[in-house]
């Protein structure tokens, strides 16, 4: 469109909505009631509102970061103590968790290394590789052979038999 356009040929339309020019004595009473809404509904909302939020900025929580206590381990239980027994449980579920998600975190820079070194990943991941290796076997010795329904329990005995068969190969192996 040139610069130099003639305004007179291209008119803006009227507009179809008649204005109001009523002015008359009687106030509006929908300002009345708005400004009686604001000063007795939303401004003590807003400022109880506000109030809460500069408490919450002073102490941050953050849910991600939860730290539990350590709980004593089950082979510390007493006998006949079933809240130890729970706790115990509990720990090792959480324990099993966060082993879990450090050979996934492990697994998925292996995969990040490969992915960016092609070809030559062979000899440019190797310390990953056997990082991840070595957090495998960790990970096995631990909680493999338990199943789906391991436990607390089960993984005990389990490691008091790897230790007792480790001492009668080091008993046979010193003779």
């Amino acid at each position: 469109m040139p610069e130099d356009s003639d305004w007179e040929a291209y008119k803006v339309p009227p507009t179809r909505t008649p204005t109001s020019e009523r002015i008359t004595s009687v106030p509006n009473p929908v300002t009345y009631i708005q400004t009686a809404f604001n000063y007795v509904v939303d401004a003590p909302v807003t400022f109880v509102r506000e109030w809460i939020e500069r408490q919450r900025a002073k102490n941050k929580f953050y849910y991600y970061h939860q730290k539990f206590r350590r709980v004593p381990d089950l082979s510390e239980c007493l006998e006949g103590d079933y809240l130890c027994f729970f706790e115990a449980e509990a720990q090792w579920r959480r324990d099993r968790m966060v082993d879990r998600e450090i050979v996934e975190i492990i697994r998925e820079r292996v995969g990040a290394c490969q992915q960016r070194e092609g070809p030559n990943h062979f000899q440019n991941c190797a310390k990953e590789v056997q990082q991840l290796a070595q957090v495998t076997k960790a990970y096995q010795d631990r909680y493999g052979d338990l199943g789906v329904h391991g436990n607390a329990r089960t993984c005990l005995m389990k490691q008091k038999h790897r230790m007792m068969e480790e001492r009668k190969a080091q008993a046979n192996a010193s003779q």
